[in-house]
């Protein structure tokens, strides 16, 4: 019947055809040899498949079948298994593809993804290496020259993450990126008033946010201005959802105590404690507030909250091990001030704690 083709066809698009509250696309009905053959199709719906449903499976097998189809000689489609790969948790896989992709085609993307891939076999030097090569034939590039910055950063090499920051700077001077680390970096050696600059360029660029208010707030404080201070609180307050009002409140109470008003920084801490039960710095603030009152019952409550909130911190295994040493627990005092050795090695006051209360071990 004249029918019958009709009949056909739309049994093939029915796979296309989006349900009510379904995925636009069903991926698992799709024919995939069928769309690989076609360039444009096929790419969209890659791309669909990795962005919007996130279903790398399906993504690597359509993958496969186009770089089958392009005779293992395009390098997008290699650069894209690569990807699937890698979101696949198949490193190595991925470092073969993305090395076969730039062997065909020299890109920054590829490269960038290919260091990726390294950083996640914690190889930085690797990563390095491949930045600074491709950095060679595309000079200047802002995304390499951040990539660079940002192992440096995670090596704990500040000033040469710094420099590079600068660089970044120097050929993309409205890279949002570079001017924020900029900034936090002269705001924590004790230069608030250029950290201040940053901030408000970030501000003029259009830049805005309860984290970047909040940093503004904080550097006109330590830079003595005070009329300004209070302003960029309440707007950071403004912008504040749930996620991050507890830091807020936790940067007020820390102006609070700056300012010589115990009340007020109470008041504070508690609230961010209220929107964050588990936020172990204002919590470690609030033990310190009632310390200073005299309630030392409260003060260890908190710290023990507060360590077992966040064990990525030492100030509150510090300050519960000093309340245990003052009350004369020595033992407890060890365990905490061994514990705060081990998230801040390098912590002066928690070590000199250590070497007293082997002394006091020794004498006994």
């Amino acid at each position: 019947p004249v029918t019958s083709s009709g009949r056909f066809v739309r049994l093939g698009t029915a796979s296309m055809l989006a349900e009510p509250g379904g995925p636009f696309i069903a991926l698992e009905r799709l024919d995939l040899r069928k769309y690989a053959g076609r360039p444009g199709l096929s790419r969209a719906l890659l791309d669909y498949a990795v962005y919007v449903e996130h279903n790398m499976k399906r993504a690597l097998e359509l993958a496969a079948l186009a770089t089958q189809g392009a005779e293992f000689a395009d390098w997008w489609w290699k650069a894209r298994l690569g990807k699937c790969y890698y979101q696949l948790g198949l490193l190595r896989d991925a470092e073969k593809q993305l090395k076969s992709s730039l062997g065909n085609q020299d890109m920054i993307t590829t490269t960038l993804e290919l260091a990726k891939v390294y950083l996640r076999l914690d190889q930085p030097n690797t990563a390095l290496e491949q930045y600074t090569a491709a950095l060679q034939a595309h000079p200047g590039d802002a995304g390499l020259l951040l990539g660079i910055a940002r192992v440096y950063d995670a090596l704990g090499d500040g000033d040469r993450a710094l420099q590079f920051y600068k660089n970044v700077l120097y050929y993309d001077a409205s890279n949002v990126e570079a001017i924020a680390c900029l900034a936090a970096s002269h705001f924590y050696t004790d230069q608030p008033e250029i950290a201040l600059r940053y901030y408000r360029r970030l501000l003029q660029m259009g830049v805005t946010n309860t984290e970047l208010w909040t940093n503004m707030g904080l550097c006109c404080f330590y830079a003595s201005q005070y009329d300004m201070c209070l302003g960029c609180f309440e707007r950071a307050l403004q912008l504040a959802d749930d996620s991050n009002a507890a830091d807020v409140w936790y940067n007020l109470s820390h102006v609070a105590i700056g300012i010589g008003d115990m009340g007020l920084a109470w008041q504070c801490a508690r609230v961010a404690v209220a929107l964050d039960p588990g936020h172990a710095e204002a919590l470690t603030n609030l033990g310190v507030l009632e310390g200073r009152k005299g309630g030392d019952d409260a003060a260890r409550a908190h710290y023990r909250q507060a360590q077992a909130a966040g064990g990525h911190t030492f100030e509150p295994f510090f300050n519960g091990a000093l309340c245990a040493f003052k009350r004369g627990d020595f033992q407890e005092s060890f365990d905490l001030a061994a514990r705060a050795l081990e998230a801040f090695p390098g912590h002066t006051e928690s070590g000199e704690l250590m070497r007293q209360l082997k002394s006091q071990f020794t004498m006994l």
